[in-house]
């Protein structure tokens, strides 16, 4: 370990350069938003210029969004193709996520314990999130934060006009699995539908939900009477898919990440 870098271990770094060096703004710029109290280290405003902190273990917020200061963390999106199982391998050599990452070598270098972020079934397309960090993964898949996702689904027929109501008040669902119907139900509530284009014989609707479990947007929809045709997840939280192409993956910009530190309450 260098001489600088043993000093700043042991004695902090500015937290005008950690920002800079996070992405957030210049040092001179850094130091307008200390200056005006827009930044808070560990819950605390902080004022001075002098103060330092500890990169690898200090909570820095920036008009309440977290910065991301630890370089080894890696944050991804990726488009899932259809036909792609959500693991990081497979054991009998089915196309898998974890087949795209092997090119990506500077990925692989700091990422040995990237992981996906809850899953999406083989037929399902679009938004899936990759991440080394344990805690804000944990926390997006845990049903209590309630992080929505959205979703795009091409289904058979027009909907009714009741159909959005009805996803809003709440379907009755089988808690169970395709192995062992008819156990106990529980409502699940949509928080928003909506049409988007009407085809002949077809339509594709938008819907919003915090839901997680297995098939849930195929399982509502048929139960309303429009089986799915095709599924493609958009956006989770106010991270969203845009034109990404499938296949492709890209990092994750400091805005989107912080956008989903909040949800989770980090």
């Amino acid at each position: 370990m260098s001489e600088r870098k043993a000093r700043e271990v042991s004695e902090g770094v500015r937290l005008q350069k950690v920002l800079s060096q996070a992405g957030v703004a210049s040092r001179r710029a850094a130091e307008e938003l200390i200056a005006a109290g827009r930044v808070s280290v560990d819950g605390e405003t902080v004022r001075e210029m002098g103060r330092r902190v500890d990169p690898d273990t200090a909570i820095v917020h920036v008009d309440g969004a977290r910065v991301v200061l630890r370089d080894d963390q890696v944050y991804l999106a990726l488009n899932k193709p259809q036909g792609m199982l959500s693991t990081m391998s497979d054991d009998k050599g089915r196309p898998c996520v974890g087949d795209l990452l092997l090119d990506r070598v500077e990925i692989m270098n700091q990422a040995q314990r990237l992981f996906h972020v809850g899953r999406l079934d083989a037929d399902t397309e679009g938004l899936l999130l990759l991440t080394n960090d344990g805690e804000l993964g944990h926390r997006l898949m845990h049903p209590s934060y309630e992080v929505t996702k959205t979703y795009v689904a091409e289904i058979m027929g027009q909907p009714a006009r009741d159909v959005g109501k009805r996803l809003r008040d709440g379907i009755e669902l089988d808690d169970g699995d395709e192995r062992n119907p008819g156990g106990p139900t529980s409502t699940v509530t949509v928080h928003s539908f909506k049409l988007v284009d009407s085809l002949p014989g077809r339509s594709m609707v938008e819907l919003v939900l915090h839901e997680g479990r297995k098939h849930v947007v195929r399982r509502l929809l048929d139960e309303v009477g429009h089986p799915v045709q095709r599924l493609i997840r958009t956006a989770v939280g106010d991270v969203q898919l845009g034109n990404q192409r499938p296949g492709k993956l890209r990092p994750l910009n400091n805005s989107e990440v912080g956008a989903l530190y909040k949800a989770v309450g980090l």
